[in-house]
């Protein structure tokens, strides 16, 4: 089973005051199934993981009632305040809908470096481990240490860095965030999302640019942690839906050591499929 590990919907109406802004005219609009559809038929992807936009539970409920009449999408990833006195409640009862498969709080948004790595957060990351939720962590590079230390501390709990945490593709300039990667990699419940790379590579927007992020995320993390995601719509800010498949595609046959067609697979399917438990159906 092909998957996409990483889509978005969302309809503007509900983000007012929230990203994308009007001036980005290839983002500002409704994007719902109809629309990825034709994308997904045309790369033999037969499965999407739907990933929250928006700080807000009203938006994982509708996330959720999107993903329960649309079959191609196997697992929404929502979104709960950690920091909530509540919010391990607001888990439980999210977590009654079988679809809900993770949650991400925006961390990239945060001001707070650090936010993550505050023992406040715990519950919440307790409560996720008792329904085998997945933490997707939305980060830029400065939170990798924070990340680091919230992962230590919760070792039962699944980990996925969205989007490789932005590395500064546009400048190339690799350090520090592999070491700050390299560090996270060494603990085995870490797993990292191949996407949203193209969309950090300013002008440079080809494999060649890409191609020393990629080969990194594949000697740390390997082809058991890694999973390919498009970040669409988003994406197309760079390029569209194919392109991207096919730039990653490319980029794979190029790493060393040269994966295997098991590990080609489990990149593009079958990593997500048993990480974010989804139904073969």
């Amino acid at each position: 089973m092909q998957v996409d590990a990483h889509q978005h919907f969302w309809r503007l109406a509900d983000r007012e005051g929230h990203w994308p802004p009007a001036s980005l005219q290839a983002l500002h609009r409704d994007f719902g199934p109809q629309d990825l559809a034709p994308h997904l038929h045309a790369a033999g992807v037969e499965a999407t993981v739907l990933v929250q936009s928006l700080p807000s539970v009203a938006d994982t409920r509708w996330m959720l009632s999107v993903a329960a009449q649309t079959p191609w999408v196997r697992g929404v990833v929502g979104w709960v305040d950690f920091k909530a006195a509540d919010a391990a409640a607001q888990i439980d009862d999210l977590a009654r809908d079988p679809l809900l498969k993770g949650l991400r709080p925006m961390l990239q948004d945060l001001s707070d470096t650090d936010w993550i790595a505050d023992p406040a957060c715990d519950a919440a990351a307790r409560a996720m481990q008792r329904h085998g939720l997945v933490f997707d962590a939305l980060v830029l590079p400065r939170h990798l240490r924070a990340l680091h230390r919230f992962a230590r501390r919760h070792p039962g709990l699944t980990l996925v860095i969205d989007h490789g945490a932005k590395p500064p593709v546009a400048s190339g300039v690799i350090k520090p965030w592999l070491t700050d990667m390299a560090a996270l990699a060494t603990l085995p419940q870490v797993h990292c999302k191949v996407s949203g790379l193209l969309t950090e590579a300013g002008e440079r927007r080809d494999g060649g640019a890409l191609q020393p992020y990629v080969q990194t995320l594949w000697l740390l993390f390997g082809p058991t942690r890694l999973l390919w995601g498009s970040d669409w719509p988003v994406v197309n800010l760079a390029c569209d839906y194919a392109s991207w498949w096919a730039m990653a595609h490319d980029l794979v046959q190029r790493l060393y050591p040269s994966p295997q067609p098991d590990d080609i697979r489990a990149l593009f399917g079958d990593n997500a499929a048993r990480l974010y438990r989804l139904c073969p159906c």
